[in-house]
This record gives structure tokens, sequence and C-alpha cells, in this order.
């Protein structure tokens, strides 16, 4: 068995075609991300992955709507989106496929 810690990763980002990893795949990418409250990301879409994810705990709201611990949203490719934390916010996120530098602004 081979161990890793979350810390030791980029981002949250654990699984994925790229270097730290702890599972190097192209076929997916796997983070827990923790966000402060108000930390944002800018509005930006992915062309080649569907990006889920998972809100675990927080608030946050994305393209304008608010979502709570519990919820999963799916973005199809092309689909553009943001991201707030509006309070302390944990997510997990699954993209699939695993594709470097997909991640374009709008």
């Amino acid at each position: 068995m081979r161990t890793f810690r979350l810390s030791d990763m980029t981002n949250g980002w654990f699984v994925g075609d790229f270097a730290p990893t702890a599972h190097r795949t192209q076929a997916a990418e796997v983070a827990v991300k923790a966000y402060p409250a108000g930390a944002c990301e800018a509005r930006h879409v992915h062309r080649r992955a569907t990006e889920v994810t998972l809100v675990l705990e927080g608030r946050v709201r994305m393209d304008g709507v608010e979502y709570g611990a519990g919820d999963v949203l799916v973005l199809d490719p092309g689909e553009a989106t943001d991201f707030e934390a509006l309070t302390a916010a944990t997510t997990v996120v699954v993209k699939t496929p695993s594709v470097k530098g997909d991640k374009h602004p709008c």
C-alpha cells in the first residue's frame, strides 16, 4: 500500500494526469478543495471535461445560484460557471477525463 498526504498535493488535486498525484490516470481528476469564506474562482469553461462538484460542507454560489452541503452539480463540456464560497466550504470535484490545460476563462 502506498500512502500520501492531501497537503502534499496541489490545490487538493490528488488523482489525474499531473504531478504530484496519488494515482496518475488520464481517465479522471479528483480533488478535495477547502475554501475560506469569500474565496472566488473566475468564470471559466472546460471544453473537453465534464466536471462534477459535491458541496461537502458550507454554502457556495455557482453561476448565480446558492448551493449547500449535499448538493451535486454536473457541468457538461462547454458549460461556463464561476465559484464563490459564501461560507467556509469544502468540495469534492471529479473531472472526466483528465485533460491538461482544459480550464479556459470566459
